[in-house]
C-alpha cells in the first residue's frame, strides 16, 4: 500500500495515458490498426508483455514485513509513470478507442469536438480512480487490504500473466 497521493498520481497518470490513445486515434492509426493485422498484432503483444510483467512481478513479491512494504516511498514521477504506462500500453483501451472513435467520429468532426472527447474520456478515468485510490486507502480498509497482500498479490500476479497470456494468443475477431 501506497499513500493517498501515490493513488491520486497514479490515477492522474492512468488519465494521461488516454491521450495516448487520442493522439494515434486521432492520426488515423486507429483505422491503420483496423485494417493492419501485423499493426494490431504489435500492439496487442506489447500491452500483452507489459500485463505478464507486472504480473511475473506481483507473483515474485516477497512476504516480508508487509508494514515496511506499506511504508515504502514512491515518488511522485513513479506513481504518475505507472499509471501513465499501465493505461498507455492497455490494448483493452486500444480496442476501446478504436471502436468508439470509429462509430462517434467521422473526418468531417471537428477537430475540437474529438479533443473535448477525449478530454472526457481522460478526465473520467482520473476521476474514477482517484475516488478508488481515496476509497482503498482509507485507515481500516488499508490494514485489511494489509492483512491479505500476499494473497492478492498472488491471485492478482496470476490473473494479470493469465490475461497477458490469453490477449498475446487470442486471434482477432474476423
Amino acid at each position: 500500500m501506497l499513500s493517498r497521493r501515490a493513488g491520486v498520481l497514479t490515477a492522474l497518470g492512468i488519465g494521461l495515458g488516454v491521450w495516448v490513445h487520442l493522439g494515434y486515434t486521432l492520426w488515423g492509426v486507429g483505422v491503420l490498426m483496423r485494417q493492419s493485422a501485423w499493426l494490431f498484432g504489435a500492439a496487442k503483444l506489447a500491452g500483452a508483455a507489459y500485463l505478464i510483467y507486472l504480473g511475473w512481478k506481483m507473483l515474485r513479491s516477497p512476504p516480508g514485513d508487509l508494514a515496511a512494504t506499506a511504508a515504502r516511498p514512491v515518488s511522485d514521477l513513479g506513481a504518475l509513470r505507472t499509471g501513465f504506462l499501465t493505461n498507455a500500453l492497455n490494448p483493452k483501451t486500444t480496442v476501446f478507442f478504436v471502436s468508439l472513435f470509429m462509430q462517434v467520429v467521422d473526418p468531417q468532426t471537428p477537430l475540437g469536438v474529438q479533443l473535448a472527447y477525449g478530454a472526457f474520456i481522460s478526465l473520467a478515468h482520473a476521476v474514477w480512480f482517484s475516488l478508488v485510490a481515496l476509497g482503498l486507502s482509507a485507515q481500516a480498509v488499508r490494514q485489511r487490504l494489509l492483512d491479505w497482500r500476499q494473497t492478492i498479490d498472488r491471485a492478482f500476479g496470476g490473473a494479470l500473466m493469465g490475461l497477458g497470456v490469453w490477449l498475446a494468443t487470442a486471434r482477432a475477431a474476423t
